[in-house]
């Protein structure tokens, strides 16, 4: 492959994996197929020094708040203070594996995964998400109407 070419498809991956938020802002998720909101704080790690902390330092996450990892494949959980749940993503933002209250000191992979939720342990149980279901991300509200998530849900 000559340089011209290596150079040009990594601006285009670069771009193509890029989320919906800019630098600092939070997405909502929702499982359109369950019609429940998973996160309606969720933080965007889609640089290696993001991802490479991830959730490392914090005391806990609080309900509603998560970490979407992209491009992701495996996670661990050396040095975490607490369980999370995991969502695998395809690109098509299509649920390929969950775990629930995965402990410390753990690792979790799914290789046909695109990216990875990290959620509060209970959240998969709560929201009776399953794989296959379908989600969707937006912008999240302002910090004073973090409940509600501005996607409208239909059937």
């Amino acid at each position: 492959m000559n340089l011209f070419r290596w150079f040009a498809s990594g601006i285009k991956n670069f771009f193509a994996s890029r989320p919906l938020a800019g630098q600092n802002s939070l997405l909502c998720v929702t499982n359109r197929t369950r019609n429940t909101i998973l996160a309606a704080s969720l933080e965007v790690a889609d640089n290696a020094a993001k991802r490479n902390k991830g959730l490392l330092g914090r005391e806990r996450l609080l309900p509603g708040e998560g970490l979407w990892i992209i491009p992701c494949e495996s996670v661990h959980t050396f040095w975490m203070r607490f369980p999370i749940d995991l969502v695998y993503l395809d690109r098509k933002k299509h649920i390929r594996k969950l775990k629930s209250s995965v402990p410390a000191w753990r690792l979790s992979a799914c290789l046909s995964a695109h990216s990875v939720i990290e959620l509060p342990a209970g959240t998969i149980r709560e929201t009776q998400t399953q794989s296959g279901d379908v989600l969707e991300f937006s912008i999240a509200p302002s910090p004073l109407t973090m409940n509600n998530c501005d996607v409208e849900i239909t059937n």
